[in-house]
């Protein structure tokens, strides 16, 4: 990611980086609100829109951020076999009361699909930080730190570029970070599960299967 201060391109690029990026942080937020299949397709559209708005406007990107990696290349399968969506399993923190979080929701997938969006990926280094960057619980994967730690990847790129950002999700998303920076805290989070009364392996993979069965 683009770190040091810029100016996004004049007129209309500004104008367009200014529009994905606040498209952006109203997805985040209404996906953190109530996900599911749809808020999560809208948030990876966004995020992927958003990128490239960058790229054109001030030569930046998010290509150095490894949880936007996993999202680019998920929303790139789900943009080409949308049925696959039906596989991910969002399911709220509060429904998994015998695991502790960090996060109010976990976003599962299973490692056949992550798989799958890496199936024509040339560089092998890609692949590897797709695969370690997601949380693994057996054969189920947790992508939810890598929403949430890559909306804190997408705050901290457009700090540098003057963008006139004034949706009301920007200006909560701010308000959050600020507070964390305040207060000594960490924006990102490990995003790993425990649990002191099971395994966590068993418990997710148990919830992802029971899920896909009340869909099928």
């Amino acid at each position: 990611m683009t770190k040091k201060r810029q100016k996004t391109g004049g007129g209309e690029l500004a104008k367009t980086a200014t529009a994905a990026a606040d498209r952006f942080f109203r997805a985040y937020y209404r996906h953190s609100l109530a996900s599911d299949e749809d808020t999560l397709f809208d948030l990876l559209n966004a995020i992927h829109s958003l990128n490239d708005k960058l790229g054109k406007s001030a030569g930046a990107n998010l290509h150095g951020s490894p949880p936007f990696t996993v999202l680019r290349k998920l929303r790139n399968l789900f943009h080409h076999e949308a049925e696959l969506l039906h596989e991910v399993r969002m399911i709220h923190a509060r429904d998994i009361p015998v695991v502790i979080s960090d996060l109010a929701s976990v976003c599962l997938v299973s490692r056949s699909l992550v798989l799958q969006s890496l199936k024509d990926e040339r560089k092998p280094e890609v692949s590897t930080l797709v695969m370690t960057t997601v949380r693994w619980y057996g054969t189920v994967a947790d992508i939810q730190p890598c929403i949430f730690n890559a909306a804190v990847d997408v705050y901290e790129a457009v700090q540098p570029l003057d963008l006139d950002l004034r949706s009301e999700a920007y200006a909560a998303f701010r308000h959050a970070y600020d507070e964390e920076t305040l207060h000594g805290q960490s924006h990102h989070v490990s995003g790993e599960l425990s649990s002191l009364a099971a395994d966590v392996d068993t418990i997710l993979e148990r919830l992802f299967r029971q899920r896909v069965g009340a869909r099928s």
